[in-house]
């Protein structure tokens, strides 16, 4: 007997149907997988098996056959059992085939017959809201994550003799959640806030630029001065996450096995601090099967390199092409896998070995040639890749002590939406969110100088060594400083102000 029903595998952030076929053959007992399954989808025939008989099944004595299609396409994770269980009864008539006609399941089966969750719910039912009459039977575990997506019939389990009583009974527990109850479910986690960081006036003024165009940020100063402490205040002056942004978003943790009932939904903005060991492949993606690296984490957020030279030379200059394309694609023999990147990169480092190079207070005791090869564990074109590059200096004791509270992280954060805002307007039904993802065509119409801006640009290419990202990004940073004076056009202070944070000879 034949019987088929849909289940659904996930390649990068995206999610492609499955259609699970088995054939029952009176022939010597087996139980076979086709369709290039992985490891965990091969293990299925002694989960499947052992869930049956333990839900009270019996499981065929014929040769049993399971096809996975698209048969070119690798299968990988043990999301494909349950559909499996359910296809093999539909083939012993345990329940009618039409049953299954109209239904899409995932769900990891252990050997008592429960039901466990799996990753990448959220783009299945992605995909499935696209899907004219299917329903969505999930792990109830994944139930809250399923329910996000608008359109789709959400239907939960424990266990396969629940899903077999409630097809036959017609009485599939429906997904009880109210969407716009899931957005209540908010991280209350306190954040930190700017108002604690005291002094660092001038840090805290291009922090907030670039958090109000999307902008890459090199912080350089000696140990101590607070470059850590004022990375992670970030995520508290970006704007909140917009729908939109926040199921992009969850759908990246989703795939990556970090969603759960307590947080169903990624709705603040990631803030991702990988340590300076980290791989290759722990940093962009990768691995057999690609997996999301710390940069996709990191999508719609901020990716903060702490002790940047400390880093890999060859894992930093993997960072070169998701800045510019806002993606990763990953390639295997078995395919490629794309994944988001749209991050705003914050590096900090110190001057120099020891960190006291220019310090007022401290020697410098390292050397000439020491100091060199700090540097240039940092290449020229990542270099250019940061958009605005500051020091950030020891704080004094009066600043330390000094009364009166410093503005808080909301104040600033009013500031930032209101320039967000403004480029969400100019932006629209284009790919860019922020000014930092406009493209050339862009930033040709949208940020156009006055004439002496124009001279002022002129002389940092000709006799400042401006390149022409550098030009470019220039603009893009003075159109940032422009909106957050109110969006008027790009002038003179404007531009000048850019300039400043971009030519700091003595960062590179």
């Amino acid at each position: 007997m034949l019987s088929r029903t849909l289940s659904a595998g996930v390649t990068g952030v995206d999610a492609y149907r499955v259609e699970v076929e088995v054939d029952t053959a009176r022939a010597l007992p087996s139980f076979s997988v086709v369709g290039l399954p992985d490891g965990a989808v091969k293990e299925s025939r002694d989960r499947v098996r052992a869930a049956l008989r333990n839900s009270g099944f019996a499981f065929p004595q014929k040769r049993v056959t399971v096809n996975l299609a698209p048969a070119d396409v690798k299968k990988e994770g043990a999301g494909f059992d349950l559909p499996m269980a359910l296809a093999v009864l539909a083939a012993e008539g345990v329940i009618e085939h039409t049953m299954l006609d109209s239904i899409l399941s995932v769900g990891e089966l252990a050997l008592d017959g429960s039901i466990r969750e799996v990753r990448g719910v959220l783009s299945v039912a992605s995909m499935v809201a696209g899907m004219e009459g299917v329903r969505l039977i999930v792990p109830r575990v994944n139930a809250l994550e399923a329910a996000v997506v608008e359109g789709v019939e959400v239907y939960v389990a424990d266990s396969l003799s629940q899903v077999v009583r409630g097809l036959i009974n017609a009485e599939l527990e429906r997904a009880g959640v109210e969407r716009n109850a899931i957005w209540d479910r908010a991280d209350a986690t306190p954040q930190p806030d700017f108002s604690e960081v005291r002094g660092q006036d001038y840090a805290k003024r291009a922090l907030e630029i670039a958090c109000a165009g999307g902008h890459n940020v090199l912080m350089v100063g000696p140990p101590g001065a607070g470059k850590t402490m004022l990375a992670r205040r970030l995520p508290s002056i970006l704007p909140e996450l917009e729908r939109g942004e926040a199921v992009e978003t969850s759908r990246v943790y989703s795939v990556a096995g970090l969603l759960n009932e307590n947080m169903p939904l990624i709705v603040r903005r990631p803030f991702r601090a990988p340590h300076h060991t980290v791989s290759d492949a722990g940093l962009v993606g990768g691995g057999v099967v690609p997996r999301p690296g710390e940069t996709t984490l990191a999508h719609n957020g901020v990716l903060f390199l702490d002790e940047l030279p400390e880093f890999k030379r060859n894992v930093l200059d993997l960072l070169r092409q998701p800045i510019e394309d806002g993606e990763v694609t990953i390639v295997r023999a078995a395919g490629a896998a794309t994944f988001p990147a749209k991050f705003m990169l914050v590096g900090a480092m110190n001057p120099c070995p020891c960190g006291f190079k220019g310090d007022p207070k401290r020697e410098c005791i390292c050397s000439i040639g020491a100091i060199e090869r700090y540097a240039g564990k940092i290449s020229g074109p990542l270099l250019d890749r940061f958009d605005i590059r500051i020091e950030v200096p020891a704080v004094s004791y009066d600043q330390m002590t000094g009364e009166g509270d410093a503005e808080s992280s909301a104040a600033i954060r009013k500031r930032v939406e209101a320039a967000r805002s403004l480029q969400w307007e100019r932006l629209y039904q284009t790919p860019a969110y922020t000014n930092a993802q406009m493209s050339a065509k862009q930033t040709v119409e949208f940020c156009g100088t006055d004439a002496e801006g124009a001279r002022i640009m002129r002389e940092a290419m000709e006799k400042m060594g401006l390149s022409a990202r550098g030009f470019t990004r220039a603009l893009k940073l003075a159109r940032t400083i422009a909106d957050l004076d109110g969006g008027g056009a790009i002038g003179k202070r404007h531009v000048l102000e850019a300039l400043q944070y971009r030519l700091q000879g003595h960062l590179w």
